[in-house]
């Protein structure tokens, strides 16, 4: 069905370009063009942002911060297990998946460190990544009070997570 929606998405745009008598490739490359420069204007963020995530997880800072941590998180009745992920989520999709795939391995999927960990990955962003991307599109450098609500809202949807999986457990 995916594939029949598709087509006729892309036959209705041709239709209906051919019916407004636009010329439909000139419009498409000039599309293509302003798709690059976009895919330009990011590459030199999203290659900081990559170089950080991967120097902070080399270094050993992610471990130090979550030994730090771990005191806090028990408090909340979050299992233990689930603060990499915590502290990785709002950097890495890719690494959150990692460390999610470590947690069904050490843990189980149907652990209440698996439940958890599931409906973390569900409930946040990778924050950093997803402000790279649309900031960074459309040229903003000064980001105000974006990161600091952003993180806000997903250490919330963590909370909220372990909250919710043990009154359901």
């Amino acid at each position: 069905m995916g594939n029949y929606i598709v087509l006729f998405t892309v036959s209705g745009i041709v239709i209906f370009g051919l019916v407004k008598k636009i010329n439909i490739f000139d419009a498409f490359m000039e599309g293509a063009r302003e798709g690059l420069r976009t895919a330009a204007g990011i590459i030199p963020a999203l290659t900081a942002l990559t170089l950080c995530v991967s120097t902070l997880r080399a270094s050993g800072a992610v471990e130090a911060l979550g030994q730090f941590a771990a005191p806090l998180i028990g408090m909340a009745h979050i299992p233990p297990e689930t603060l990499p992920l915590m502290l990785i989520r709002p950097i890495s999709g890719s690494g959150a998946l990692a460390v999610l795939q470590g947690i069904f391995s050490s843990c189980g999927p149907d652990s209440t460190a698996g439940n958890v960990a599931s409906v973390m990955m569900g409930s946040t962003e990778t924050t950093f990544y997803t402000i790279t991307i649309y900031f960074g599109s459309v040229g903003i450098k000064k980001t105000g009070y974006v990161i600091p609500a952003a993180l806000t809202a997903d250490l919330t949807g963590m909370i909220i997570a372990a909250l919710t999986v043990n009154l359901i457990m």
